[in-house]
């Protein structure tokens, strides 16, 4: 068919067609998940990597998802290393979680400042809900022990980060050597 002889029909399907196929790779790539913490210190916004740890971010969303990190805190502050939540309440009661997850450490992803990983114990596959911020460069958790699997960055929030990393710690603290004076809660923890 000469394009003299393109009806309104033949018009409308190779605009169609064209639109389709501009619009396929956006359509196939998913925007990186996003969620934001809302702090009694402001907002910090995450951005998860997926496609570098599966594994943790389905776990961390379906922790977000469920509600978990509402009113919970950062019980772990340490200036010039990293802010750690996500464990305890605000009663300072430990949270029962759901079995622990694959370390995926060596994933490609650096313990950089504003880099978000997973808390573990000293056993390598150990991580459930609690996470951390890095507040400075620590790439020595990268391998340390076996490393400590990031999973996302932060992408709006760093002066609050700062912020939390300078509040006064107790030394011993009830939960570690550094838990903060003044409570630091996580009101909530919702996707964006």
């Amino acid at each position: 068919m000469h394009s003299s002889q393109a009806g309104p029909w033949s018009r409308f399907l190779i605009y169609a067609a064209t639109t389709v196929l501009l619009a396929a790779p956006a359509m196939g790539q998913d925007a990186a998940p996003r969620v934001a913490l809302e702090t009694n210190h402001g907002t910090i916004v995450l951005e998860l990597n997926p496609a570098k740890a599966p594994i943790t971010v389905e776990n961390f969303l379906d922790y977000v998802d469920r509600g978990w990190y509402d009113g919970t805190i950062f019980h772990r502050v340490i200036d010039e290393f990293m802010i750690q939540g996500g464990g305890f309440d605000t009663s300072n009661q430990k949270k029962i979680t759901r079995p622990p997850i694959q370390n995926e450490a060596g994933n490609g992803l650096s313990n950089l400042r504003g880099a978000v990983a997973m808390a573990r114990t000293d056993e390598l596959h150990s991580a459930t809900a609690q996470f951390f911020i890095n507040h400075k460069d620590n790439e020595s958790l990268d391998t340390y022990s076996g490393g400590y699997a990031v999973f996302g960055k932060v992408v709006e929030g760093i002066e609050v980060v700062d912020a939390i990393a300078k509040v006064d710690v107790k030394r011993p603290g009830q939960l570690s050597d550094a838990q903060p004076v003044e409570t630091v809660v996580i009101k909530s923890a919702k996707r964006q």
